[in-house]
This record gives C-alpha cells, structure tokens and sequence, in this order.
C-alpha cells in the first residue's frame, strides 16, 4: 500500500482516539462538577434542616415551659380564690354562730323573765280564786241561790246573749254574702257581654230583586201568566210585580225558600232565557246551592262556638237559623251570642263549659223546624236532640230555657240568662210589623173610646192621630180639651219612641140637594 493513503489513516485515526479522550475528559469533569454541586446542595440541605430542627426544638420547649407556666399560674390563682372563698364561708360561719349565741343568751333571758311572771301569775290566781270563792259564797248567801241554781241562770242568760248575738251576726253574713254575690253575678255578666259581640238584622218577610229594566217584567211574567205561576208553584213564594221601577218583590214567610227564590230570580234575569222548563232547572239549583249555603253556616257556627262532634242534621239545621229572625234579631247569631256568654259564665263558675256551649248553641234549634211541624220550638228542639243522641244535660237545657220545666243544673240556669241577656240588651231586638200593627190599632181604640168621636186614622207610621168628631156633639172649645185627654192617655197606657201628634177635627157640613 503506498504510504500517502496510509499516513493520511493513521492520522485520521490518531486525531479520532485524541478526540475521544478530550471527549472522554471533558465529559468526567462535567459529570465530576455537577457531582459536587450535588454534594453541595445536599450537604446545606441537611444544615438547613438541622438548622429548622434546632429552631422548631427550641420554640417547643419554650412552649412546653410557657404552658407549664400557665398551668402553674392558673392553679395558685384557683388556689387563691378557693382559699379566700373558704375565708369569707367561714367568717360567715363565725357571724351566724355570734348571732345564735346572742339569739340564745336573749331566748334564756326571756325565759327567766317568763318563769318569773309566771310564779307571779300563780301567786295571782290564787288569791283570785280565793277572792272568786269569797265572792261566790256572798253572792249565794245575798241572792239566795244554790251554786248550780245560780250556774244554771249564769249559763242560761250567756246562751240567750251569745243566741241574740249569732243571730246578729248571721243576718250580717247573709247580707254580705247576698251582696258579694249579688256583685259577683253582675261582674261575671257585664265581663262576659263586654267579651261577647254579635251582629244582628232586620226581620223582614220580602226580598227586592233588581232587574235591568221594566221590560225584562213581562218576560218574567211570560205568556198568559205561566211563567209566574211555574215560578210561585216552584219556590212556594209570591212574585210581587207591580208599578215599582226597575225591581220586583218576592213575599213568603219562610225566608229559606224566599233565598231560593232570589237566587233562582237573580240567575234567570242573568240568563235571559225565562220559561217554565228552565225556571225548574235554575230553582233546584239554587235550592242546592242553598242547602251548600245551610251547611257552611252551620259547620261556620260551630268553629266560631269551639265545639264538635254534632250530628250532621243538627248542623243542618243551625244553618237554617241564618235565614230565622226573631223579632228582629238573626236566630244563628242570637245563639252563638247565647253560646259564648253561656261559656264565660261557665268558666267563672266552674261549672261544664264544654256543655253550656252545646246547650247555648242548640237552644233555639227547634225554631228551624217550626215552620214545618206542630209544636213550640222547645218541644222541637228538644225532640230534635234526642233523636240526634244529644246529651241529657243539653236536653234539659233546651227545654228549660224558657222556664217550661224547672232547670235543675246549672249549665241550664246559665243558658237560661244567657238567652234572656242577648235578647233584652239594647239594639239586640226591635218590634216585630205583629206589635206594630198592634200599637196602631190601640191607638185608634183609644181615642174612639170618647164620646163624640165620628172616625179615628192613625198617620205617618203612628207619629200622628187624626180624630174626627161629630159637630153636633162635641163644641169648638171642647175639642182641645179632648185633644189633651187623649194625649195623657196614650202617654199612660202606651210605649213608643219620639212623640204622638194628636189632631182633633170638628167640620160642620150643610147639605142640600137640587130637585
């Protein structure tokens, strides 16, 4: 091989192995410089943290010695205070000994005292008795009298003295007990009228049904009068049409059915479509509707009272008391008014209260009934009750709230007042058209009553008496002596409000006739 292709491999291979030892060598003290960063790093990392240990040891003990510290502070002070509490517990203690030792020497100092007058008293009853035997031995030989005869007179005359003195005294305890209760009664009353309020009506036996116009009449009237008449065969209440604008008038004295007549009236104007077929249809309707009605009022009666458990007849018929009045007053108010009165009494007697509530509500239930059986509303009510198992005390209640029979308990005797309060308070009840008509009538009787008198009218609802007398009976001047007579005797014989006017009315007439 010629040497200028070998020298020239030589060489490459030369300065290839001369490469890779500087490679070699630069790669050792790389490797060799990071290593001792290595070792660097490691070695202030474990001075760092025995460094941290150090200082984490330190604050632990300082802590251990602070908690130490405390506890050690904490419990001298407890210490302390458990101390100077025992101190004050026990100069107490000193103090209350000082004062019963003082109580003591005081209490045998008394007793000295004591057991002196007494031997006092001692040498003094003896002397008494002998003075009191001396005396008695005088008395006996003055007056003549044995010892028993004169003990006897003694005891008789005290017995008579302490009789008339007893005497005196029950009468003084009687009155003070009838006046407590007297003013008990009235404060239990006036506290529970004061509690009670009721709202009341107006009696009346007419409802006033608006219509939209006066034509709207004949269309209720319908062809040759049937639709009225199927309207009154339906309801059982007249239809009133005559001359008054824009309404029509329903009359019937059951105010149930006249209800349902309004309402019936109400929803066929609404309609519009008015004939016998559908005025049956809206009648049933509004008679349900009614009886809706009925029993809202009666399940309303009983929350408003508190009391439960009535048979669901009854509170049909508590209901029915809505559509009542009685003189004037709504009967369904008139007997939650008589229920809750009846129940404060109650309550301040201690009587049932639970049953005078009952007995309070259930009362006047008869009167719902009344329109359509024989017999008082009590006899009804009463024999509602029993046929709906209602107690005996209620029963009895019921018939005795008018004083038909005795009452004999004394939730009866409350429901009795009760019943008598919410009627007879002012504004409760009015006069019924019965004791009107009847009031006018007594007014035309009075002053027909006088001789001379032709014809008597009564005008402006009772406020005015027109007495026309004959002329040739009664002169000028008599007649203002006859105005004043009747007068006073309308003042005394009847009750009204405001003033009567009396006019009294003499026309002489000449008559004559043509021939």
């Amino acid at each position: 091989m010629p040497w200028d292709v070998i020298i020239p491999i030589i060489v490459g291979l030369v300065c290839l192995a001369l490469g890779g030892y500087v490679g070699y060598r630069y790669r050792r003290d790389i490797a060799e410089a990071k290593v001792g960063r290595a070792e660097d790093t490691v070695r202030r990392m474990v001075d760092d943290a025995q460094k941290r240990a150090e200082t984490i040891k330190k604050e632990k003990i300082l802590e251990a010695k602070e908690e130490v510290y405390r506890i050690k502070s904490d419990s001298e002070r407890e210490t302390r205070e458990r101390r100077s509490e025992l101190q004050r517990q026990e100069k107490r203690i000193q103090q209350r000994e000082e004062i019963v030792d003082n109580k003591l020497m005081a209490v045998e100092q008394r007793e000295s005292v004591i057991s002196q007058k007494l031997k006092e008293a001692d040498k003094l009853e003896t002397a008494a008795r002998g003075f009191y035997k001396q005396q008695e031995e005088e008395l006996i030989r003055i007056a003549g009298l044995t010892r028993e005869a004169a003990k006897d007179e003694v005891i008789s005359s005290i017995e008579k003295e302490a009789r008339r003195d007893a005497a005196v005294v029950l009468r003084d305890i009687e009155q003070k007990t009838k006046d407590e209760a007297e003013k008990r009664a009235r404060n239990i009353i006036g506290m529970a009228i004061q509690r009670c309020a009721a709202d009341h009506v107006a009696e009346t036996t007419v409802s006033v049904v608006p219509i939209p116009n006066d034509d709207m009449k004949g269309r209720i009237i319908g062809r040759e009068g049937r639709n009225i008449r199927t309207f009154e065969t339906a309801t059982g209440v007249d239809l009133i049409i005559d001359d008054t604008p824009e309404a029509v008038i329903l009359s019937g004295f059951d105010p149930v059915r006249r209800e349902v007549a309004r309402i019936a009236l109400e929803k066929l104007i609404l309609d519009g479509r008015i004939h016998p077929a559908r005025i049956e249809e809206l009648v049933e309707k509004a008679r349900k509707e009614v009886d809706t009605k009925i029993r809202e009022y009666g399940e309303q009666a009983l929350f408003d009272v508190g009391i439960h458990g009535l048979h669901h007849e009854l509170v049909k018929l508590l209901g029915r008391l809505h559509y009542r009045t009685s003189y004037g007053q709504n009967v369904l108010k008139h007997s939650i008014e008589v229920a809750h009165l009846s129940g404060m009494m109650a309550a301040e007697l201690g009587a049932n209260v639970t049953i005078a509530k009952r007995a309070g509500l259930l009362h006047d239930i008869g009167k719902a009934l009344d329109h359509e059986y024989e017999g008082t509303h009590i006899q009804l009510g009463a024999d509602a009750a029993k046929k709906y198992r209602e107690t005996n005390q209620v029963i009895h209640a019921i018939m005795a709230h008018h004083g038909d029979v005795e009452a004999t308990t004394i939730e009866a005797v409350l429901v009795q007042a009760s019943d008598a309060i919410s009627a007879a308070r002012p504004g409760a009840r009015r006069e019924t058209l019965e004791n009107y008509i009847k009031r006018l009538e007594k007014l035309e009787t009075i002053a027909t009553s006088y001789d001379g008198v032709d014809k008597t009218y009564v005008f402006q609802a009772g406020r005015e008496v027109r007495v026309i007398v004959k002329p040739e009976a009664i002169s000028d001047e008599y007649t203002v002596v006859l105005a004043r007579d009747i007068a006073k005797r309308i003042e005394s014989e009847l009750d009204y409000p405001g003033q009567i006017k009396v006019n009294v009315i003499r026309e002489t007439r000449a008559t004559d006739y043509a021939k």
